[in-house]
């Protein structure tokens, strides 16, 4: 089965049921990993950096998100790494998981920026559009 696996998180309620999905597929072999993925968005990136004293504090913020998925990933005993990625977020996913090389990709298929979703459609769908792996968006 998979064993380098992407897991895209924003730390809402769909990314959560998404790490369940990844955490089921990793647990099918030993030698899984899961690569949890954040993007800081360029949208927000200025109203962050005003509202945050320092870059530690901005990171340690955007990791906070995480949290709840993180504890999953631990309370599984599923191998997992984070990377913070910066830039719009469903490209900024697509160029990583193909650069990278997953051999699946796991997301929700909502997250946290619903305007952003109404005005430039869905970021999972941008993903399934164009990720060379194969996706599993999750409801």
């Amino acid at each position: 089965m998979y064993q380098k696996i992407l897991l895209a998180a924003d730390g809402s309620d769909h990314s959560i049921r998404a790490t369940k999905e990844a955490i089921k597929i990793a647990s099918l072999n030993s030698n899984s990993i899961i690569t949890v993925v954040l993007v800081a968005d360029y949208a927000n990136a200025k109203s962050d950096v005003l509202h945050s004293g320092s870059s530690f504090e901005l990171d340690m913020k955007r990791r906070k998100k995480l949290m709840p998925v993180e504890d999953l990933l631990k309370q599984e005993k599923i191998s997992y790494s984070v990377e913070i990625l910066r830039g719009e977020p469903g490209p900024a996913i697509v160029e990583y998981a193909n650069k990278q090389q997953y051999e699946v990709l796991v997301i929700g298929s909502r997250g946290l920026n619903a305007l952003q979703e109404m005005v430039l459609g869905s970021v999972s769908h941008k993903v399934v559009k164009h990720a060379d792996c194969p996706v599993l968006m999750v409801k």
